[in-house]
């Protein structure tokens, strides 16, 4: 963990940014707030590496855009994406520019520091024994709780996964289920993150 990380917070909207510093704060953890990504971008230090949190709907320049301007300049930099309700594929697409996690609003603060700390501890990416893990894991899915991961992968409703195989929605979160527990995964970011560590691939169409 770097010495005195800092955790860096972009969000439009003042209101969250003072939020997320009062509570990230009073957890000791040193705080920078920046109003947009240009001025995340502007004032960019390689020096203060920590971890990024930042929104993923901005305006001038988003979330993603954002993590793929620092992805090279500053890999000790661990980045989490806010999101909003229904913002799954935006945040696998984040995923995909480098995030190593997501929190969908409205979130618990303890789920937002557990990340933060998370990130903090990994600086410098995911380590293979981990990617492994997941790997053995995944092999122990059947045929059809694949489909259903894929399926949420791409941010599909339970419905339209259902209508895809022809089951009903019901057997559809019986499978999601399966699939939560089979991984390990305490919630849809976290199964969504180890998908795509593992490379899997939404369903084509």
């Amino acid at each position: 963990m770097p010495i005195d990380p800092v955790v860096h917070i972009v969000d439009d909207d003042e209101a969250v940014r003072q939020s997320l510093s009062f509570m990230l704060g009073s957890a000791g953890l040193r705080v920078r707030l920046y109003e947009s990504a240009t001025v995340f971008l502007k004032s960019l230090d390689p020096s203060l590496c920590g971890c990024l949190v930042t929104d993923i709907r901005m305006p001038e320049m988003t979330g993603i855009e954002l993590l793929r301007r620092i992805k090279d300049r500053m890999p000790c930099l661990p980045a989490i994406v806010i999101t909003g309700h229904g913002d799954v594929p935006l945040a696998v697409e984040a995923m995909k520019a480098g995030a190593v996690d997501f929190i969908e609003k409205p979130f618990d603060d303890e789920a937002l520091l557990k990340a933060v700390r998370a990130a903090l501890e990994k600086a410098g990416g995911e380590g293979g024994g981990q990617v492994a893990g997941i790997m053995t894991r995944l092999a122990t899915l059947s045929d059809r709780e694949r489909q259903v991961l894929e399926g949420l992968v791409a941010g599909q409703a339970n419905k339209v996964i259902a209508a895809a195989y022809g089951i009903s929605p019901r057997t559809v979160e019986v499978y999601r289920a399966n699939v939560m527990a089979k991984m390990q995964a305490k919630s849809l970011p976290e199964l969504v993150r180890m998908a795509i560590l593992a490379r899997v691939a939404p369903p084509p169409g």
